[in-house]
C-alpha cells in the first residue's frame, strides 16, 4: 500500500539579506514525510533547522523550490492563506508553551478552533476536553496556566496542539525546558501519538531524542547530511521507569 505524502520539500532554499550580504540558510532541501512517521530534525545552533522550521510551520516561504503540505503548494499562497493552512494542518508546540497566563487549560486549548468558523461554542469545548483527557488532564481542565508546572502545561500545549486533528504536529524543542524525568513523560506521551497513527515533526539540538523516533534527519550548514530510518526504537516508558522516582513533579 502506498503511503500518504504528508510533507515534501523539493530543492527548497531561503536567503536572507543581513548587512549587506546574502546568507544562504537553506541550500537545496528536499525530502518527503510520510503519515505516521515520529520525525527528528536535529542540527547545531546555525545550521538552518530554525528556517526549516519556519518553512514547514508555513511561517515563512522558500526563496525558490517547492513545499507541498497535505497536497497543498504552500509557495504561491498569501500570507493569510498561508494562516488558515496552517491553523487547519498543522499543531504547533513550543519549548517554552505560548500558553496564554491566568487561562484554564480548556480555554488555551480552545484557542485554534476559535478560528474556525465550522466549530461552534458546544463543539469546541467538548474537542478541547477530550484533546485534555488524552494527554491526561482529565482532573486539570479549570486549572489556570500559572497554577501547573512546565510538564502540565507542555501536556495543555499539546493538547492544543491535537485539538484540531491536524495532519502534522510541529515541535520545536518540546522538552527543552523540562527536566529528565518530565522529559521522559512528554516523550512517552509523543511515542502514543505517534503508535495512534499521528505524524510528528520533533526538531531539537538534544540528540538522544533521536532515539525514541522513527527516523531522523541532520542538518549542516543548510543541507541534510544524514536521513535515516530508526529501526531500533527505545520505549520512553522503559526510560523513565529507569528514573528515580524519588522526586516529585
Amino acid at each position: 500500500m502506498d503511503r500518504k505524502v504528508v510533507i515534501q520539500l523539493d530543492d527548497v532554499r531561503r536567503d536572507f539579506e543581513v548587512g549587506g550580504k546574502t546568507v544562504h540558510a537553506l541550500r537545496g532541501v528536499s525530502f518527503k514525510i510520510y503519515e505516521g512517521e515520529f520525525v527528528t530534525i536535529m542540527g547545531k545552533s546555525g545550521s538552518g533547522k530554525s528556517t526549516l522550521l519556519n518553512q514547514l510551520g508555513c511561517l515563512d516561504t522558500p526563496t525558490s523550490g517547492e513545499y507541498y503540505l497535505d497536497g497543498v503548494s504552500v509557495r504561491q499562497m498569501s500570507r493569510s492563506e498561508r494562516a488558515v493552512l496552517r491553523n487547519r494542518k498543522i499543531g504547533f508546540i513550543f519549548q517554552n508553551y505560548n500558553l496564554l497566563p491566568k487561562t484554564t487549560s480548556i480555554e488555551n486549548v480552545e484557542l485554534p478552533l476559535m478560528y474556525n468558523p465550522n466549530v461552534g461554542a458546544q463543539e469546541r469545548f467538548d474537542r478541547a476536553v477530550a484533546a485534555l483527557k488524552a494527554v491526561g488532564l482529565g482532573e486539570r481542565l479549570y486549572h489556570k496556566s500559572n497554577q501547573m508546572s512546565g510538564g502540565q502545561q507542555q501536556r495543555v500545549a499539546i493538547a492544543r496542539a491535537l485539538v484540531n486533528d491536524p495532519a502534522v504536529i510541529l515541535a520545536d524543542e518540546a522538552t527543552g525546558n523540562l527536566d529528565t524525568r518530565t522529559s521522559f513523560e512528554i516523550l512517552v506521551l509523543f511515542q502514543k501519538l505517534h503508535a495512534e497513527g499521528r505524524t510528528i515533526i520533533f526538531v531539537t539540538h538534544n540528540p538522544n531524542i533521536a532515539h525514541y523516533a522513527s527516523r531522523n534527519i541532520e542538518l549542516r550548514d543548510g543541507h541534510i547530511i544524514s536521513d535515516e530510518v530508526n529501526d531500533n526504537i527505545l520505549s520512553a516508558e522503559e526510560g523513565l521507569a529507569a528514573i528515580p522516582a524519588d522526586t516529585d513533579e
